[in-house]
């Protein structure tokens, strides 16, 4: 028997999942913490994490893993790991971290991003990175450097929170070039670190550890660390990628038209392009996909919805009557389609990427007070949720994404009957749902990388497709609900 192990470092807790690679089953799984991870804000809009919490949860995880599962450590024969997207961790020449990571969801550094993209011009920064700089991890490097000069003095290498959890298993200093496209500080038409962006910054190349493959042995398991964690000495870290392009990955969503989909508090739509395409709003970000080379060019396109099933837990509080999220979905399918006139924008959770970074707020149009009831309320959200995607996806559509296909997890909006099909219906597309999740998923990736299977392929041949869903006759309709919820729609 062997097994494959994933590590999934999120910003609420750290997943492991153990991976039978004889029948593709998860052995045994495990979180921490059981309550959601702090976030420290010392400002408005800022958000950090230390990076020795998320190894200290990680190591809980594992121990919960290896006890339940008893699996033998000489049966682990590869470590995947993916992480929180964009987040900042620079350490010094010892390997120290110089001060807590600066998270995805902080926001400290739009100001120096829209300045550096003003001052490098567009056809720089979208031709050759394919997005603004934005808030992204260069622009928080650089918020380091003019804030606190004797902590970027410090700096020896920065990395990307995946980074982290492997150097601490290793020893070894590395990203890839997913990691540095996503951070946009990767020239896609160099095929190198985007050096004007560093000139302008005023960054060394140095900083930036060795590149690694994102499928390769990248490093093994030190004999420190092996002693401590109960894992064998020499086991190799073969996989690494952050969480929107692992989640594709774990869906089998590689190649170019090929869409991945997520739906929990927040929502994402992730397609692959074999095109260094961009928006010219940049209202969806590009960054390498896992499998991309330059030779073969595969670019995930990311779209994000900010108000998701955050939307649908506010009704919950507000409106449901204490209703469980299953009651929520079957008292929605009472109302018709489009709710009789009763239209939801869910963008009630901060500006929106895909809204030229407009805060529009939360809206409910036409209520009517002689006919919408509670079922009403409920089933405009969920269309008002699958409607904010659609537009998003037409997006990527004119970039070159033609979404026939769009695979999810099984999990948060996708158990609702209605949100799936309303889903189908306005992209006319059919939805398939997979028993899967990031963690698996790095530990699949971790699989392919040690060349444990022959092929990607062959990684999810025991990928079982839960449920798919088809546009059915409501299509029409649903469409022209969709039809006057975007002409409607202000910002």
């Amino acid at each position: 028997m062997m097994y494959t192990l994933g590590i999934d470092v999120g910003s609420s807790s750290v997943k492991v999942s153990l991976l039978n690679l004889t029948d593709g089953s998860c052995t045994a799984s495990a979180f921490y913490p059981s309550e959601e991870m702090a976030i420290t804000a010392v400002k408005a809009g800022w958000a950090e994490q230390s990076p020795d919490m998320w190894w200290d949860n990680m190591k809980l995880a594992l121990a919960q893993v290896l006890k339940t599962s008893g699996v033998s450590k000489d049966a682990i024969k590869a470590i995947g790991i993916s992480y929180q997207m964009h987040g900042l961790v620079a350490l010094d020449k010892a390997g120290q971290v110089v001060r807590p990571s600066i998270i995805w969801c902080d926001s400290r550094a739009v100001e120096i991003g829209d300045k550096a993209f003003n001052a490098l011009g567009a056809d720089y920064c979208l031709n050759h990175c394919l997005n603004s700089p934005g808030n992204f991890t260069a622009s928080k490097l650089e918020w380091v450097k003019s804030n606190e000069p004797e902590k970027y003095g410090s700096i020896y290498k920065i990395m990307l929170p995946g980074d982290y959890i492997a150097y601490r298993l290793t020893g070894e200093m590395q990203t890839t070039v997913s990691g540095l496209s996503e951070g946009v500080m990767w020239d896609f038409a160099q095929n190198g670190v985007a050096k004007e962006l560093f000139d302008y910054y005023g960054f060394s190349q140095d900083l930036v550890p060795d590149i690694v493959g994102t499928f390769s042995v990248q490093s093994t398991v030190s004999e420190s660390v092996a002693a401590e964690l109960g894992l064998k000495v020499g086991t190799p870290v073969s996989y690494r990628a952050g969480d929107q392009p692992n989640n594709a990955f774990s869906l089998n969503v590689l190649e170019p038209g090929e869409v991945a989909a997520t739906a929990g508090t927040s929502g994402v739509v992730y397609g692959v392009n074999d095109q260094l395409a961009r928006d010219e709003q940049s209202r969806v970000n590009t960054f390498a996909h896992v499998n991309h080379t330059p030779d073969q060019k595969r670019l995930g396109v990311l779209l994000c919805i900010n108000g998701t099933g955050i939307l649908n837990s506010w009704l919950r509080r507000n409106v449901a009557g204490g209703l469980s999220y299953p009651q929520m979905n079957e008292e929605a399918l009472k109302a018709p389609v489009g709710a009789e006139g009763l239209l939801v924008y869910p963008f009630g959770n901060g500006a929106e990427r895909v809204l030229g970074n407009a805060n529009v707020g939360a809206e409910f149009k036409n209520m009517s007070f002689n006919i919408h009831q509670q079922s009403h309320l409920l089933r405009a959200a969920q269309e008002g949720i699958a409607f904010s995607f659609r537009y998003g996806v037409d997006v990527m559509s004119d970039m070159g994404i033609k979404a026939k296909v769009v695979r999810a997890g099984k999990a948060n909006m996708f158990l609702s009957p209605l949100f799936r099909q309303t889903m189908a219906n306005v992209l006319n597309a059919r939805i398939e749902l997979y028993d899967t999740d990031g963690a698996l998923g790095a530990a699949r990736g971790a699989a392919v990388g040690a060349g444990l299977y022959k092929s990607t392929s062959e990684a999810f041949d025991q990928l079982k497709c839960l449920e798919t869903i088809e546009p059915d006759s409501d299509h029409v309709a649903v469409n022209d609900v969709y039809k006057n919820w975007k002409d409607k729609l202000n910002f």
